[in-house]
């Protein structure tokens, strides 16, 4: 009995780390390329352990690139070896010849591409599908998996997003607009008196000289902004219980000073790359 007792130990401590070797058996660098910055994170199993940045304005080669990430990762304690596989995710074409061969060359592995074919779990209903950004898609398949549909996905990049996704899972609508940083280049550009500054919240929108005047105008302009157009989705959209969520990096400032918005989720694109990715590795649903 006692001999038996063990034996079933001995297989319960296999099956176990069995299951846990099955989960960790990938490395994943998720890249996503936008028009300012490459944002990336490397995920251990189900675990985001690191998150780096870099600028996308530079062209550069194949190798230039490769260094980058490996420098990057290694920096992180990761081996450049350990990685396994990678996704990108990308709205700037000219980069991908470039960034492909860097992971085929540095990393020994065919990047997973998102694009047409890839299997995302969401249907695309809008007038012409293949004019969703990639980031768009990405961050709606993390919206409606981690909060529920119906959800209004607000991204403030480059260029501010709003996507709508139903309660069955179909990206019906985006609006898009000049994202924060577009809005405060015009006006440094285009108005000769009006210097550079950074972007934040003044302490009153009752501006006394020119830095808190624009302050107050790029932030609080924002801030009706979405809070506007939230309304006017929700509200022909005829959806009730629209769960709204949040990202990008300037997306906090507006998410702390609205009602408007539900949550706010600064790596939720690299959680779309995470699902996008093991959706099409046949290990998510």
């Amino acid at each position: 009995m006692l001999f038996l007792a063990l034996v079933y130990v001995w297989e319960d401590i296999f099956v176990l780390q069995k299951a846990e070797t099955e989960r960790r058996t990938y490395m994943l660098l998720a890249i996503d390329v936008g028009n300012t910055n490459f944002t990336c994170g490397v995920f251990d199993g189900e675990a985001l352990v690191t998150t780096f940045r870099m600028t996308t304005k530079e062209k550069r080669t194949s190798d230039e690139y490769g260094l980058l990430f490996c420098g990057l990762v290694e920096n992180r304690g990761i081996k450049k070896e350990q990685i396994t596989d990678v996704i990108i995710a990308s709205v700037v074409p000219d980069v991908m010849h470039s960034l492909t061969n860097s992971v085929l060359k540095y990393f020994d592995c065919k990047p997973m591409i998102v694009g047409a074919g890839t299997k995302t779990g969401l249907r695309i209903v809008t007038a012409n599908p293949k004019e969703i950004g990639a980031d768009r898609v990405v961050d709606v398949v993390a919206g409606y998996e981690l909060y529920g549909g119906p959800v209004l996905v607000i991204d403030y990049g480059t260029a501010t997003t709003y996507d709508l996704v139903n309660a069955e899972g179909e990206f019906v609508s985006g609006v898009t607009s000049p994202g924060i940083a577009i809005s405060a280049n015009a006006l440094w550009n285009e108005a000769a008196k009006l210097p550079k500054i950074e972007i934040k919240k003044p302490e009153s929108i009752l501006a006394k000289e020119t830095i808190t005047s624009m302050q107050a105008g790029l932030v609080y302009g924002t801030i009706g902004q979405t809070e506007y157009i939230v309304k006017k989705m929700i509200e022909e959209s005829g959806y009730a219980d629209v769960k709204v969520v949040a990202t990008g990096g300037l997306g906090r400032i507006i998410a702390e000073e609205t009602d408007f918005i539900d949550e706010y989720d600064p790596m939720l694109t690299m959680k779309g790359l995470y699902l996008i990715y093991r959706r099409n590795k046949g290990q998510g649903k």
